[in-house]
Order: C-alpha cells, then structure tokens, then sequence
C-alpha cells in the first residue's frame, strides 16, 4: 500500500474516506489506534494508504474534491 495522505484532522480523514469509499477505491487508515497511546489528544498523524493500482484514482478524487494540496508529493 502507498501512502496517499498524512493528517491528524478527523474531519479531513473522514471527508476523504468518504470520496474513497463512494468511489469504490480500497484504502486503509493507519495509526488510528495511535490515539490511545498518544492519550487522544491527536497530534499523531494518520495515514490514508491506497494500493499501488488505485493510487491515480485517488489522486484524482482527490484533486477534483479541492483537497490535492492535502496529498503525500510523489
């Protein structure tokens, strides 16, 4: 899996699972459980991982939500 994204905002994570998801692209969100170490006060990032083979087209979604600038650089 490619890291398409790293935030510690639950709004945007949320936001981009949703385009993920309704696209029909696979992604997994990783370090979510990161918070209960950390003591929930979410300064640990979260990645968004996509397969190599979707990595375009989430790109893409991303890009037409208005959100490209939130993306891992390549």
């Amino acid at each position: 899996m490619i890291e398409l994204m790293r935030t510690n905002d639950p709004v945007l994570i949320s936001f981009v699972e949703a385009l993920l998801r309704d696209a029909g692209v696979g992604y997994f969100v990783a370090d979510q459980n990161m918070s209960v170490i950390e003591g929930s006060i979410g300064i640990l990032p979260r990645r968004v991982m996509v397969s190599q083979d979707e990595l375009e087209e989430a790109r893409r979604l991303l890009a037409d939500a208005g959100i490209a600038d939130e993306m891992k650089e390549k």
